[in-house]
């Protein structure tokens, strides 16, 4: 695209057609048209908070819709959440700083082994245009490390994201070791459900639906001092059971045995080319991690939503659902003395299978 034909930004278009712009910018990896029509909107009298959020935070949710849709191939997706991230970058350094004096000082961080970067970046950035002092950590910053930073800078609040729910034990130990620290969490992203229930069932101090509900939240009711020290069978005292414990030692077992009943069940799994069977071992495995998660937080519901997600995401692709129930078999076979398990796995097989709906 040359300089010529890169698209202008008029300002009598909507956020939705500035939107519709940057999407277009970034999906053709053009990274100075995006950015120029980001600053463009600036300028032509659009906030810097609607422009990361319904601008940049719409093109972003567009970029996972489309990859669901197999619209946008994996590359693609990584390409286009790159530009975005500069646009970020361009906007924030545009916008300068906040000409008043902090409201208060907060660490922003994801959860340890949370790669969806974007949204806390967003957060960030918006609570700095609100005049807020941040730090801003990035992605998969360990328990650990989040507590040393803690100790050094001293924060009024962590802000807590997290979009992966296979996550959420991490998120949890996170949560208990800031509270541990005297630091009041705020939790955010779609791995804390959408109505925040597992923020809840964790103990944080507040949840919030989105960067813009956070930043209020922040705003108008600090979070004061935090619960007091606690424990995750304190909150979640069915982990007592040690069935999240040994689901976790024996996960790559699992995944092994899950393979080796598809082969025997489902003819043209024996048939798969390498590629095939790594995506396959990839898929079994991501079963696991949610039906141990699903065992930790005592939510099967989230364990079948995964499963009617991984569904559609297959169907769009063209590749059949049908190895999903006999996986669900094999693997209540190996975990036939772990109840809570095993009776996540029949409910989800329930909700694949239609008959057994009727």
């Amino acid at each position: 695209m040359t300089a010529s034909s890169k698209p202008r930004t008029d300002p009598s278009l909507s956020v939705a057609d500035v939107a519709d712009q940057l999407w277009t910018a970034a999906a053709d990896g053009d990274e100075h048209a995006a950015g120029g029509i980001a600053l463009r909107a600036l300028e032509s009298g659009m906030d810097t908070e609607t422009v990361l959020l319904d601008v940049i935070g719409a093109v972003q949710r567009r970029v996972g819709e489309e990859w669901a849709a197999n619209r946008l191939t994996v590359t693609r997706e990584h390409a286009v959440t790159a530009i975005n991230d500069r646009v970020v970058a361009a906007v924030s350094l545009a916008s300068g700083p906040a000409s008043r004096p902090p409201l208060a000082r907060v660490t922003v961080a994801c959860v340890d082994g949370e790669w969806h970067a974007l949204p806390a970046r967003l957060l960030a950035e918006v609570l700095r245009s609100r005049g807020f002092r941040v730090d801003y950590l990035g992605a998969q910053v360990p328990a650990s490390h989040l507590i040393a930073d803690v100790h050094r800078t001293g924060p009024d609040a962590v802000a807590l994201s997290g979009s992966i729910p296979t996550r959420l034990p991490a998120a949890h130990a996170t949560i208990t070791a800031c509270q541990a620290a005297g630091v009041p969490v705020i939790a955010g992203g779609a791995a804390f459900g959408t109505d925040g229930r597992y923020a809840r069932l964790f103990g944080a101090d507040a949840w919030a639906p989105d960067a813009r509900a956070a930043a209020d939240l922040l705003a108008g009711n600090p979070l004061g001092a935090p619960r007091g020290a606690h424990q995750a069978v304190d909150d979640l005292p069915h982990l007592l059971d040690q069935e999240y414990t040994m689901i976790s030692r024996t996960s790559p077992q699992l995944v092994k045995a899950a393979l080796a009943g598809l082969r025997e069940r489902v003819p043209a799994v024996a048939r798969y080319d390498e590629l095939q069977l790594q995506h396959t071992v990839e898929d079994l495995a991501s079963i696991v991690d949610y039906l141990k998660t699903s065992v930790y937080v005592d939510d099967p519901g989230l364990f079948t939503g995964f499963l009617r997600w991984t569904a559609d995401i297959l169907a769009a692709r063209g590749v059949p659902a049908g190895y999903l129930t006999p996986a669900l078999d094999v693997l209540g076979e190996e975990l036939r003395d772990f109840p809570r398990a095993r009776a996540t796995l029949v409910r989800a097989a329930g909700d694949l299978d239609p008959e057994s709906r009727a």
